[in-house]
């Protein structure tokens, strides 16, 4: 018989060593499929890395491919440390790059010192407020908040596909389902010439920074953790859990909300339908990786870029797929999870009757 019992909290050393160790492990299970295609394990790995880090044009792409990961990994993280499962910040990065080209394609004249922070805004509002909605039925019907905001991605996807084949259609884009160009007093600024890194990478950097002192240091952060820990307990004791469930809903969303902005505003210059690879959905992954630590989704949104940039790289001179770093990211994914099972509990085996025993010696205690 197997009896999984509950371990000590975890020092703060081996919580670092699980996602380390969880990447290192997907790697190694990634080298199969690898030394399948006739490729050289080490040869392949090492293309990877070039791809990544091997020019200064590869380490600012990999940085821009990082940048809404980082973002989509806060809100992901955030919200799961109340235990509020939000599986929709790929609708919400939609609708916030929506909002910013609504706001940033002359809908509203001003000049680019106040245009720019607008776009910024309406962005992360209109992420919020998609998150809002499912928060709402949670802390008031009980609905199944994975459930909804699942389900908006894919509404929220069509509603930015009949906006862009109707009243948000470029004029001048022949036809083709895209919105009109973002004004350039309304685009992030680029953080080096001649790169498409941009000003986007700074707003996810100072978010995980806000996000680690606010969980850390300040009064609602106490209550986010204690929520999220045992939301009745918390109840019990006085802390506003339905009011801390609304809070990290709206700043959740708006945070996804801000990697819309950054892909259009930052990287594309206007929206289409294509806009994200699945960024929201990456951003979960992230989120894991980083055991929901707002530091650690920045070094998890690094790691899981350089591996989809290394991997276009790698394909391109090996013929390798570059679905290698979706089964990669994948296996990750899995070897966290499982490593966190054995962090917070430990297998114990038990012979029939030793189980037999201490569970009647466990009913005559209760008597």
């Amino acid at each position: 018989m197997i009896r999984f019992e509950p371990r000590e909290p975890a020092s703060l050393p081996r919580l670092i060593l699980i996602p380390v160790a969880a990447a290192l492990i997907a790697l190694l299970l990634a080298a199969l499929p690898i030394s399948a295609a006739g490729v050289n394990v080490l040869e392949a790995y090492g293309l990877m890395g070039k791809g990544a880090f091997g020019s200064l044009f590869s380490f600012t792409e990999m940085l821009t491919r990082a940048t809404p990961l980082i973002l989509t990994g806060l809100a992901a993280a955030l919200a799961f440390r109340a235990k509020l499962w939000n599986i929709g910040a790929e609708g919400q990065l939609y609708a916030g790059a929506l909002a910013a080209v609504a706001v940033g394609t002359g809908w509203i004249d001003a000049p680019g010192v106040i245009l720019l922070p607008l776009v910024v805004f309406a962005g992360a509002l209109a992420g919020g407020a998609v998150m809002l909605g499912p928060t709402l039925l949670k802390t008031r019907l009980g609905v199944d908040e994975v459930v909804t905001t699942l389900l908006l991605n894919f509404v929220i996807l069509l509603f930015v596909q009949m906006m862009l084949e109707g009243p948000m259609q470029d004029p001048m884009g022949m036809g083709w389902p895209q919105s009109e160009p973002i004004l350039d007093q309304a685009i992030l600024p680029k953080l080096m010439d001649r790169m498409r890194i941009h000003g986007g990478l700074i707003i996810a950097l100072a978010a995980a920074l806000a996000i680690h002192i606010l969980l850390k240091r300040t009064v609602w952060g106490f209550e986010i953790r204690a929520v999220g820990e045992n939301a009745s307990a918390a109840a019990h004791a006085g802390l506003p859990v339905r009011a801390t469930f609304i809070r990290v809903g709206l700043l959740s969303g708006a945070l996804a909300g801000l990697a819309g902005v950054g892909e259009v505003a930052g990287l594309k210059g206007y929206l289409t339908a294509d806009l994200s690879p699945g960024f929201g959905y990456s951003g979960i992954v992230v989120a894991m990786l980083a055991g929901l630590n707002p530091i650690g989704v920045v070094v998890a949104a690094l790691f899981i870029a350089s591996i989809f940039v290394g991997a276009d790289s790698m394909s391109r001179a090996t013929g390798v797929s570059n679905y290698l770093a979706d089964l990669i990211v994948a296996m990750a994914l899995i070897s966290v999870l499982v490593s966190g099972l054995f962090l917070r509990f430990r297998i114990k085996f038990i012979r029939p009757h030793a189980a037999a025993a201490s569970t009647q010696a466990a009913s005559q205690e209760t008597k």
